[in-house]
């Protein structure tokens, strides 16, 4: 399997710097190909904007950040960087998001990596938008067919993100990465790994963490993907995109959205 670990933090001596080093070391005995996005060592530039194609744009003629990645990406005039993450995101069968959660999100860093490499045509905007389908998006699209997970360390106590927890349960908080950035361009989204209280981990819980790693390192490929709802299946109406009143009437919000 070719993995691709897109890693976003600042400093290589961190517990997720020595995690990376594991998740690459496991993968690469266990026979897979492992390639990573190193942002911070890539100095990756985190802002989308008009200085990502080389269209020749007339002088008076507003930047569209959607159209203007549209004919970049149609007409190959995306700066290097970018069409650099494309090949690798179509060379992977698996995509590791590796960070920190910060702010409740990924660093600004790796969203700028979503935002710059996710191009119109590429990763959204593609498909047939008619009365019966809306785009191929939600469970289709150009990474369908691959799997996705994310690596998540967080300061915080794992109650904090219970379902009664302060900061709201964890699958809230990730369900815009997660449904969102992964499943809508066509991932398979396995269950996160998340690791709490970071702080706090001593020699003998990292031994215990890299085994929890480690584990679902060596499963990626048979692990049940989040049952997420395809979006052109049925359970929802098209093009209003909301659940159709029969499924699941008493849910609402994010747990409406997985089967």
């Amino acid at each position: 399997m070719n993995v691709l670990i897109v890693y976003a933090h600042p400093e290589p001596q961190s517990l997720n710097g020595s995690l990376l080093k594991f998740a690459v070391k496991r993968l690469e005995n266990a026979g897979h190909n492992a390639q990573v996005s190193d942002l911070y060592a890539m100095r990756w530039k985190a802002t989308l904007d008009a200085d990502d194609s080389t269209l020749d744009r007339p002088a008076d003629q507003r930047f569209d950040p959607a159209l203007d990645s549209k004919r970049a990406f149609e007409q190959g005039l995306q700066r290097p960087d970018i069409a650099r993450e494309q090949d690798k995101l179509r060379w992977a069968d698996m995509v590791i998001l590796q960070f920190p959660l910060w702010w409740f999100s990924m660093p600004a860093i790796l969203k700028g990596w979503v935002e710059r490499v996710y191009a119109y045509g590429f990763a959204y905007g593609v498909g047939e938008h008619s009365d019966a389908r809306w785009g191929d998006r939600y469970g289709e699209g150009a990474m369908a067919g691959k799997r996705a997970m994310l690596i998540v360390t967080t300061g915080g106590w794992e109650s904090h993100y219970s379902a009664r927890g302060i900061n709201g349960p964890i699958d809230d908080v990730l369900f815009p990465i997660q449904h969102g950035v992964l499943y809508y361009p066509g991932f398979d989204v396995l269950p996160p790994v998340v690791i709490y209280r970071t702080s706090r981990i001593d020699a003998e819980h990292y031994t215990t963490l890299c085994d929890t790693l480690g584990q679902r390192l060596d499963n990626l490929g048979n692990t049940a993907p989040i049952a997420f709802r395809p979006q052109n299946a049925g359970d929802y109406l098209i093009p209003e995109l909301t659940l159709r009143p029969d499924i699941t009437p008493a849910l609402s919000g994010f747990g409406a959205h997985r089967k």
